[in-house]
């Protein structure tokens, strides 16, 4: 790696090209940038000093057979582009294109320096070879090269040209701070590090441009755009981003990990386990590809065959939406993408990819998916550690291709683990009694239990999706005001406790106001005045609306109703 200060003459150089990757974003800046650009260009015109642009990163591919040099442009696509369509505009205005032509167009050939995307690239390649100004009346309002163009035609005046913009100053004072990379090093890396606070580039963006280039057009079409760029609605659900643990990531991008990881599990592959470790990094799988096709021999277009196998899988059944939709009662995909979704459990996504394209009898199919659920929520519910599932689902299930309910049962009764262990009758009972879990999976489990319990012949109000629903303490956290008092400290501590497991907890359609919140009993059950109450926003709810006519709810009462959560969670998560 090199760095330094660039001139527009230095990454300009007219013995090779600077290649945009074909595939990656459009040109997108719009008004407000070029506005700035523009006085930004004046300031510096007039002023003559030195100016910064920005950072540009070139990174060198391979050299071709005819030896012709090209550097890509891992970043500074919006700038570069911009520079040359801004003075392009004003070489026109000035009868200087010569000017422009011995800047921007090889010394050989006179052919354009900066290759372009296979959307702008059209466009562009227009607009640098214009040997006279003219002005667009017609363009798509995607075409953000040709409107630019119209801008600077625009807002470029006559009185600029006389006295605050003048090529070459612009030319001489204009400046970047230039890194060059060589072809084997980690361009995402050098981005994020520098672009830390700005937007970085998508793995699947990194991606498409490692697979295709500018002559594979057709591959393309085939195995990309097809799948993840068709229209706005399949774009749409690509790019919806999930919570997955501490960040957000795309559908595009968990697609990709959960496909790496189901591929390094192949024993034909003989992947070696210190590799594994470094393929199931989020933060580098872009890198990870990369290295995955080369060490191991792969070819890329039996890869991108299989990948269009699992992309058709993936976009068939994940559904984020099914969280703020009624829940099926039925084992399948659906409760599985609540769990995965509604209860951010995205660990689990890789190894559901993987049964859906193996298992092809669908009652197979839903009796795994119900051990699966049965398997995560008795162990949400006594609080066992997430932290070891990457590994539990994809090198433990996938590659030892557990692919049915018997053989998931038997793999855990023969492995005796200790972290990843099935809980018991007993454990799930103690975990009812005295677990405190964060809200989203006492919500999450209590929504469960409700999908599964319901009477929908026999009740009129709709399940609503496991996002639409509040959580809710039954007896108050601050009920020392309304609420009987306690004999002593140690059954003040018990109250306390106790009043934040799951028999305490309830889920309903509208957070209660504060003053209801924390009233009595009676009080908060009715309501008061305008402020609706319990029974108001709990209305067909089997896990809550019984115990509404108890007249005294206490700690007795609590540890009942987490048994009779115990009770519906053994029949529902059974083995």
């Amino acid at each position: 790696m090199e760095a330094g200060k660039r001139t527009i003459r230095d990454i300009f150089n007219r013995g090779r090209n600077l290649e945009i990757p074909f595939f990656q974003r459009s040109y997108v800046w719009g008004e407000d940038q070029w506005q700035r650009f523009l006085e930004d260009m004046q300031m510096v015109s007039t002023n003559n000093k030195p100016y910064f642009l920005g950072s540009v990163i070139l990174k060198q591919q391979q050299t071709t057979s005819n030896n012709d040099s090209v550097l890509t442009v891992i970043d500074g696509q919006q700038r570069l582009t911009t520079l040359n369509i801004f003075l392009k505009v004003l070489c026109l205005k000035n009868n200087s294109d010569n000017d422009f032509t011995e800047t921007f167009k090889k010394q050989r050939d006179k052919s354009i320096i900066l290759l372009h995307n296979h959307n702008d690239e059209a466009s562009f390649n227009e607009i640098v070879s214009l040997e006279q100004l003219k002005v667009y009346e017609s363009y798509s309002q995607n075409d953000k090269i040709l409107q630019a163009f119209n801008y600077f035609n625009k807002n470029i005046k006559d009185q600029d040209l006389k006295s605050n913009l003048d090529f070459f100053n612009i030319l001489d004072n204009v400046l970047f701070v230039g890194i060059d990379l060589g072809f084997e090093e980690d361009e995402q890396q050098i981005f994020d590090t520098i672009n830390s606070l700005g937007i970085r580039l998508t793995t699947a963006e990194l991606l498409k441009n490692y697979f295709f280039n500018r002559n594979e057009i057709g591959n393309y079409e085939k195995y990309w755009r097809s799948l993840f760029e068709k229209d706005d609605h399949m774009k749409s659900y690509w790019d919806r981003e999930v919570t997955t643990g501490r960040s957000k990531r795309t559908f595009i991008d968990l697609f990709f990990y959960s496909y790496l990881q189901i591929k390094i599990q192949d024993s034909v592959l003989k992947v070696r386990s210190e590799d594994k470790v470094d393929f199931a990094k989020v933060d580098n799988l872009f890198e990870s590809y990369k290295r995955f096709v080369k060490d191991y021999g792969l070819d890329k277009t039996k890869i991108l065959e299989e990948i269009k196998d699992y992309a058709i899988l993936f976009m068939n059944n994940f559904n984020y939406e099914i969280t703020d939709n009624e829940l099926t009662n039925k084992s399948g995909i659906e409760r599985v993408n609540a769990i995965t979704f509604g209860l951010d459990t995205s660990t689990l996504i890789p190894y559901t990819l993987f049964i859906l394209k193996n298992v092809s009898d669908k009652y197979e199919r839903n009796e795994l998916f119900s051990v699966i659920e049965s398997f995560i929520m008795r162990r949400m519910v006594v609080k066992e550690t997430t932290k070891n599932y990457n590994q539990f689902f994809t090198e433990r299930l996938i590659g030892n291709k557990i692919l049915s309910k018997l053989k998931f049962l038997e793999f855990l009764e023969k492995r005796n683990d200790k972290i990843n262990f099935l809980p018991n009758n007993d454990e799930l009972k103690e975990g009812f009694e005295k677990s405190i879990l964060i809200n989203k999976y006492s919500a999450g489990v209590l929504y469960l239990i409700e999908s599964k319990i319901r009477d929908r012949s026999r009740q009129a109000t709709q399940l609503l999706g496991i996002n639409k629903y509040s959580l809710e303490h039954l007896m108050p956290k601050k009920w020392e005001n309304n609420w009987d008092k306690v004999i002593n400290n140690e059954a003040e501590d018990f109250r306390n406790r106790k009043l934040l497991t799951l028999g305490n907890l309830a889920i309903i359609t509208q957070s209660l106001n504060a003053s209801i919140r924390d009233s009595n009993w009676e009080t908060k059950k009715r309501g008061k005045g305008s402020n609706q109450g319990l029974m108001r926003y709990s209305a067909g709810m089997e896990t809550l609306s019984s115990y509404l006519e108890i007249v005294d709810w206490n700690e007795s009462e609590i540890e009942k109703r987490a048994l009779d959560l115990y009770k519906h969670a053994l029949d529902i998560w059974k083995f």
